[in-house]
């Protein structure tokens, strides 16, 4: 195997999938965070496994380098307390009834677009008139992809390529309060 052509075809996949982001839905999300940071609301960003690792870091940059109010639901004590209580397919909605208000805006993960925890939380947001940004991949109608006020689908079946699009487009978010 030629690691260096694979690398650089792995680069350019994610650059391909990123490329075919709408950067209308960049600018919405910048407005909804806004009006979030107006409102003296706070960011909050959920996923499962690797969506939950990422939305821990984007949480501490969004406090540390752009001095936004941001938390994450990634303690396995509040994890695993509602999950017990309400199970898990409801632990994101518990965890947003019982720590968010209306100023705040959610941001929900999921590489599937079908993990009915997030699913439940998106519709919860959606029901109530939280404000919602959704990130999702692989099947372009997946569950996830109608919920959101902005809808980022990644078109692609890879883990690891919806995952890593996923992260650098809430990065740029980040950095684009830093500019």
């Amino acid at each position: 195997m030629n690691y260096q052509n694979y690398f650089k075809n792995y680069n350019k996949s994610i650059y391909d999938l990123l490329n075919t982001v709408d950067s209308s839905d960049i600018e919405q999300s910048i407005n909804l965070i806004k009006k979030c940071i107006e409102q003296k609301g706070k960011i909050y960003i959920t996923g499962n496994g690797g969506s939950a690792s990422i939305a821990s870091h984007v949480s501490v940059d969004f406090a540390k380098v752009a001095r936004i109010s941001s938390a994450t639901f990634n303690n396995s004590n509040l994890i695993t307390c509602f999950a017990n209580d309400y199970g898990y397919e409801n632990w994101v909605t518990e965890a947003i009834k019982a720590y968010s208000s209306k100023n705040d805006l959610q941001i929900l993960i999921s590489s599937s677009g079908k993990s009915e925890n997030i699913i439940n939380a998106a519709n919860y947001c959606k029901n109530n008139n939280i404000n919602l940004i959704t990130l999702s991949g692989f099947e372009k109608n997946n569950p996830l992809s109608k919920l959101g006020n902005i809808n980022f689908y990644i078109d692609s079946n890879n883990y690891n390529h919806v995952e890593m699009s996923h992260h650098i487009i809430l990065v740029a978010l980040v950095d684009l309060f830093t500019i």
